[in-house]
């Protein structure tokens, strides 16, 4: 619980929705969709990306 607190729970979110933004993406891209797949599976590293700068934000004041 511990790591939890540490973390953050909007962190903890943001991770579980790139988790679903990924298995989406695997999903769309399996069933024939190829071009809808690529397209949801790129907001993951968008997400991610924003967080470490909102991060790097957050650490600088």
């Amino acid at each position: 619980m511990e790591y939890i607190k540490k973390l953050g729970w909007a962190n903890i979110f943001m991770l579980i929705l790139c988790l679903a933004i990924i298995i989406v993406a695997e999903y769309l891209f399996l069933n024939g969709y190829q071009l809808h797949g690529i397209f949801i599976g790129l907001w993951a590293p968008m997400l991610i990306g924003i967080l470490i700068f909102i991060k790097l934000i957050n650490d600088g004041k």
